[in-house]
């Protein structure tokens, strides 16, 4: 895992002393390496540092170039399936002078050209400067992986483009996009291509790029998406859970070989649920050696879960590591904040942090759980918007409206507010008009009357972009695993793991997250079996009767949680008020969530989000 950045376009000294500033900026991401690539007739320098995984030698040095710097590659990520496309590429006449991944790229780019990123399994953000058509016509590709596990921000202006892993290798004004502002208070991350700061963006995940260095023109494209389901095809689905299980448990079997390889020590996140749990499984079946488990613990804590990860490491022989966590809290923040950049608001990040810290004083690499629950229906929420369904569904629409509306005008942290203000679209609506942070409502007494007169009718764009993504399956349970796959797993969840890691330089790889097992999940599981009123996660129960012990428990989810209610009110944030800008706040109504929260409301998530937007490095 690296650091990667380029600017193209004039370059003074002070551009080029900027450019190495910037990318030694990044080096927690890369602490092992470091490497540039300058073309001063061309305008374009290339930067990068490395976190050796694969070939740790000095031939995998970036920026990897050949053809007399004709072809120059700058690469953050992992190719799982380099070896066999190696073999592929060596049939085909090219030669190798190293033995990792991003030799494979470059030549699988000079066989296949942009069409080699169908043939990719992993994660990965790169920069390929390809010159081969001569002057004039030289261009820049770049391209994101298909889950969006790896960052790319770039800012594009005029004939100048800048890109790096990081918002803080990217120049900028520091003026907040307000659009994207208004995105991050409705859902505590800012999704998609948008960036929090003007002039900037992000390459969204399945997306590629190309630009034009002579004319500044800079091209983008979607290269992949979910498939559709089969069961809504000609013929639908012919076949039963078992075999569906056994198709699942080959792939994640394959999955977890594939991220096995490494030539640094490598490990894997155990919390003893059912992710994980089968991960470590699957570990065991294909490694030659003990697999390396990594289990946190919170003694005297009601989430410690080592006791079950313990039962599971001593099933299946693992090397087994328990990591005592200390109880995390808002000082934590101190040490977190040089990683921040765009803020987050998700409250894991915290111990996601702490936990990557111990993990990398063991080992480099760690597989991790993430994708599960998005790909078999493993959410509580899942099962409560059919349950809001089968039980909410005969009442009059008008009467929800007003309801949901009428709990709306409620103060912020109400007992009961949320829940009952989210059913005012209707129990489908649920996940668009529901959020533990600013709802629309509060939206409007949270921004300042210029901040609203300017945003007007686009205050509604973080509901109509859900809604959207709700209506496009007539399947409620299929548009909403689709939806969170796209949004909340791509733009939270994936971007907490890899902030939070890459602070520590530890390399974090998600099996369940293979590209053919998402599409696997996608076109041939049936909605009702990922869940239904009385189950989730059918598949994966399967797996796990099968392949787990037999006194596993199959529905348990504890999940780690922040108790931030509780914390913000043994030590009050009034100094929050006066470091937001009043210009583009009501103050006024943070101190009401202040006071709210003092006085035993629940406004702990909307004010760390609050929080997290202050401590941004960039923060105006």
């Amino acid at each position: 895992m690296c650091g990667i950045i380029g600017i193209l376009g004039q370059l003074t000294e002070q551009d080029i002393l900027a450019f190495r500033h910037r990318r030694d900026s990044l080096a927690h991401r890369g602490p092992d390496d470091d490497g540039e690539w300058i073309d001063h007739d061309l305008g374009i320098a290339l930067g990068h540092r490395r976190l050796s995984i694969l070939d740790t030698s000095e031939a995998s040095h970036q920026p990897f170039v050949v053809e007399n710097g004709r072809l120059v590659l700058v690469f953050n990520g992992e190719i799982y399936n380099y070896l066999e496309l190696r073999e592929e590429l060596i049939a085909k006449g090219y030669r190798f002078k190293t033995d990792g991944d991003t030799e494979v790229l470059l030549h699988a780019y000079q066989q296949w050209g942009t069409g080699c990123l169908q043939r990719l399994n992993g994660m990965w953000a790169f920069a390929l400067l390809d010159c081969r058509a001569g002057v004039g016509r030289e261009q820049l590709f770049l391209a994101r992986d298909r889950v969006g596990k790896k960052p790319l921000y770039y800012a594009h202006q005029g004939r100048s483009l800048t890109f790096a892993s990081e918002l803080k290798g990217v120049p900028h004004s520091g003026r907040w996009n307000l659009r994207a502002l208004n995105q991050y208070l409705a859902r505590g991350y800012v999704p998609f291509d948008q960036c929090l700061f003007e002039g900037v963006r992000k390459l969204p995940p399945a997306h590629a790029a190309l630009f034009d260095l002579n004319r500044g023109k800079l091209k983008t494209w979607r290269y992949w998406q979910l498939p559709e389901l089969a069961q809504q095809k000609a013929g639908g689905i012919a076949t039963d859970v078992e075999s569906l299980a056994e198709e699942a448990w080959s792939l994640l079997q394959d999955s977890v070989r594939l991220r096995l390889r490494s030539d640094v020590p490598s490990g894997v996140f155990l919390s003893g649920g059912l992710d994980s749990s089968l991960i470590t499984a699957a570990a065991a079946t294909v490694s030659t050696a003990p697999v390396k488990t990594f289990t946190i613990t919170l003694p005297g804590s009601p989430q410690d879960e080592s006791a079950h990860a313990d039962r599971i490491a001593e099933a299946f022989g693992t090397e087994h590591h328990v990591l005592e966590l200390p109880t995390p809290s808002l000082d934590v923040l101190d040490d977190l904040a040089p990683f921040i950049d765009e803020p987050i608001a998700d409250s894991s990040i915290l111990p996601t942090f702490l936990v990557s810290r111990l993990t990398a004083q063991h080992v480099r690499v760690a597989l991790g759980g993430d994708g599960g629950d998005e790909l078999y229906g493993g959410y509580r929420h899942y099962q409560q918007a059919l349950q809001d369904v089968h039980e909410l569904g005969w009442l009059p629409h008008s009467l929800l409206k007003a309801t949901g509306w009428l709990a709306a005008s409620l103060p912020a942290g109400v007992r009961g507010r949320n829940r009952i203000a989210s059913l005012r679209g209707g129990p489908r609506e649920v996940s668009a008009w529901g959020t533990p942070y600013f709802d629309i409502n509060l939206r409007r007494r949270l921004l300042s009357q210029d901040v609203l007169v300017e945003l007007g009718d686009d205050l509604a764009d973080p509901e109509r972009d859900q809604l959207g993504l709700l209506n496009a399956s007539a399947d409620l349970l299929d548009a909403m695993t689709r939806a969170d796959f796209q949004r909340i797993l791509a733009d939270d969840f994936l971007v907490k793991v890899d902030r939070a890691s890459m602070a520590n330089s530890l390399e974090v790889r998600a099996p369940w997250l293979d590209v053919r097992l998402v599409e696997h999940a996608f076109s041939r599981i049936p909605s009702e079996w990922k869940c239904n009123l009385t189950e989730r996660r059918r598949i994966q129960n399967q797996m796990a009767k099968k392949y787990l012990p037999k006194n596993f428990e199959l529905h348990r989810k504890q999940g780690f949680s922040i108790p931030m209610d509780s914390w913000l009110r043994q030590q009050a944030q009034a100094d929050l008020v006066p470091l937001l800008p009043k210009h583009i706040f009501n103050t006024n109504f943070i101190k009401s969530l202040l006071a709210g929260q003092m006085r035993g409301r629940a406004n702990g998530a909307r004010l760390f989000a609050l929080m997290m937007l202050n401590l941004s490095s960039f923060r105006r």
